[in-house]
Order: C-alpha cells, then sequence, then structure tokens
C-alpha cells in the first residue's frame, strides 16, 4: 500500500500559497498605485484573484521544493513622486501584508482553538500552514538580493552608479540565489528568522488575548 502522507502534507499548504502570493502581489500593485503609479491597475493586477498572479512554474516549485515564485506586478517607480521612496514602499508593501495575514491567521487559530474549542486536525493544519507560508515569504522577500524585494529596498539607499549597477547585474544574481538554496546556506539565514519572527508573533497574539481576558 503506498504512502501518500507526503502528498496529504503538501496540499495543506495549497490554500497559504495561494493567498500568501495573490496578496503579497495585490499589495505591491496597490502600493504603487497609491504611490502615483497606475501600471499594475491598467495590467488588471490590483486584485487578489490568484489567476491573475500566480505563475505555474514558480507555484510548482513553490509547493514542491519550498521556493518558488509569483508574476511581478509591473511597476513604473518614475510615476512616483520620489522614485527612492516609493520603491521602498511598494517594495516593503508584500512582505508587509504576508506579515499581516501571518498574523491574521494566528488570531484566527487562537479564536477557533483556545477559544471556541474548534477541534478539526485538517482546518487546523491548512491554517497553520497558511501562518508559516506567510512568515517564510515576508522573510524570504527581504532578501537583499535581486529580484526580491529587500535588494530593491537596499538599492535605494545606494548611491546611482551603484544602484544602477545591481539592476544591471540582476540578471546574474538569479544563479546566486538559486545556489544558496540548493546548497542550504539560505536555510541558515531564513530557519532562524522565521523562527524568531512566528514566536514574536505568538507572543504578541498570545499577551492580547491575555490582556482582555480571552485565555
Amino acid at each position: 500500500m503506498n504512502d501518500f502522507s507526503w502528498l496529504i502534507d503538501k496540499l495543506y499548504y495549497l490554500p497559504g500559497i495561494f493567498v500568501g502570493l495573490s496578496f503579497h502581489e495585490f499589495a505591491h500593485g496597490l502600493a504603487a498605485y497609491w504611490m502615483g503609479d497606475d501600471t499594475a491597475k491598467n495590467a488588471g493586477r490590483l486584485t487578489v484573484d490568484p489567476r491573475a498572479h500566480i505563475d505555474p512554474l514558480g507555484f510548482l516549485t513553490l509547493l514542491l521544493a519550498g521556493f518558488g515564485w509569483a508574476k511581478p506586478v509591473p511597476i513604473n517607480p518614475y510615476s512616483f513622486k520620489n522614485r527612492r521612496v516609493g520603491t521602498i514602499i511598494v517594495s516593503l508593501a508584500g512582505p508587509l501584508m504576508n506579515l499581516f495575514l501571518a498574523f491574521i491567521t494566528l488570531i484566527i487559530i487562537y479564536v477557533a482553538y483556545n477559544i471556541v474549542g474548534y477541534d478539526n486536525e485538517v482546518v487546523y493544519n491548512v491554517i497553520s500552514a497558511m501562518f508559516i507560508v506567510n512568515i517564510v515569504l515576508c522573510v524570504f522577500n527581504l532578501i537583499p538580493i535581486p529580484p526580491l524585494d529587500g535588494s530593491k529596498i537596499l538599492a535605494s539607499f545606494l548611491p546611482d552608479s551603484l544602484e544602477m549597477k545591481m539592476y544591471a547585474y540582476e540578471r546574474y544574481s538569479y544563479f546566486i540565489l538559486l545556489a544558496l538554496i540548493f546548497t542550504n546556506v539560505l536555510d541558515l539565514i531564513l530557519d532562524p528568522t522565521v523562527l524568531f519572527l512566528m514566536t514574536f508573533l505568538d507572543n504578541i497574539v498570545f499577551y492580547l488575548f491575555n490582556l482582555f481576558g480571552l485565555l
């Protein structure tokens, strides 16, 4: 008899991946729109519909290998009143959206399982996976290696000459990023940071629920 537990474990992550990637890209587009750039809006990307954001190959690699990507939201930073400030805000919007989703997901877990007493293992695994996915997406995208959001934030603080060089060599940085992933070097950065952020959010939610006498 075949053991399909590994497939079931992967399926638990499907909703989290769809939600995490879609809201991440939507946040980029919405922030850009607020900053004066309607490129994403005109491209139909101001939506949380996964069909507008999911890249099939990036989705599969994220589900199976633990890393992946969505379709990048088109942005024209020269439409911003202040290009550097606008780029920083737009780049931060995606990871912060994932952090917010993780926070909301954790509150749902506390309410459903600690207060209401709801007890369904499948639902719990799906919600827990959504929490983990959003934390990982937040941390991963803040790594300052192109094309990740962290690189755009870093580049916005560099002098013009260095900023242009960073973007010029962006195509080569894909290989650096892949090398870090496949050699598990990236895990040395991600794992402790993800664990710290998960613990930090858990402590905040636990404190808030205690503060209001809910636990």
